[in-house]
């Protein structure tokens, strides 16, 4: 079995990651099971149901301003600091404290971030593709892994697995909360580590792949383009086009 395993970034993870996968090219996506996590989930969600091309077109086409789209936050700072604080914890501890931080902060509402992920793709059905997307039980702090076969629609699925704690509302499904997949990994790639080959494109840093895995992450180039803040909207069209450029210099 192949998997293709699309990481966690933001709003510049999102452009670079298209960007490389347009760069790489269509076989990229012949792969059996597609993870996708936080940014990963709507990457996934879009490349399985448009073509690269125009996936990247949407990436580099200039965006009005919106009042209700993503932006910076005061509450990344603390998200970061947390960060740091939960690294070495036992899980469940950790995702507990993330949940509390989640289910405190003052964000826009649920319903308004649901329409800010659902405006971004292609539209709100599952593909006919095996992908998965990953989030946090804010409640039982569980990892949920939502499919078409969960009879969770698309859209709240892919907000859930986006819901940056702090910065976004945890998402309510079937009377749960859920939040962000990426907040103990950014790849989830243990979920496809029986696979016999394994590419996990990687937004942010790659702490411990499967051995059997390649890992591709940003060059000096393309960190430069997604800069300090990954939720600042003005890094995506930079991105997208510094993920094409390394995209289109590599083989895989």
């Amino acid at each position: 079995m192949r998997a293709l395993v699309l990481g966690g970034g933001g709003v510049a993870g999102i452009a670079w990651e298209v960007g490389i996968l347009y760069g790489l090219g269509d076989a990229v996506l012949d792969v059996d099971v597609i993870v996708g996590t936080s940014a990963g989930s709507a990457v996934a969600a879009t490349v399985t149901q448009i073509s690269l091309a125009e996936a990247y077109e949407r990436q580099i086409t200039p965006a009005p301003p919106s009042a209700n789209g993503p932006r910076p936050a005061p509450q990344l700072g603390k998200l970061m600091e947390l960060f740091g604080e939960t690294y070495s914890l036992p899980e469940q501890e950790a995702v507990r404290k993330m949940a509390d931080f989640s289910l405190a902060a003052e964000t826009m509402p649920e319903e308004t971030f649901q329409r800010v992920i659902g405006s971004g793709l292609p539209s709100g059905q599952w593909p006919d593709r095996n992908i998965s997307v990953v989030a946090y039980d804010t409640g039982s702090g569980e990892r949920t892994v939502f499919t078409r076969e969960s009879g969770v629609d698309l859209v709240p699925a892919v907000a859930a697995s986006c819901s940056v704690p702090g910065v976004f509302p945890p998402i309510t499904i079937n009377g749960r909360r859920y939040m962000d997949g990426g907040i103990r990994m950014s790849n989830n790639a243990d979920l496809v580590a029986h696979c016999d080959e394994i590419l996990i494109i990687a937004p942010l840093t790659e702490l411990s792949p499967p051995p059997n895995a390649k890992v591709i992450s940003p060059d000096q180039d393309a960190i430069a383009a997604m800069g300090a803040n990954v939720l600042d909207p003005a890094s995506r069209i930079p991105s997208a086009e510094a993920g094409l450029r390394q995209g289109r210099a590599m083989t895989v």
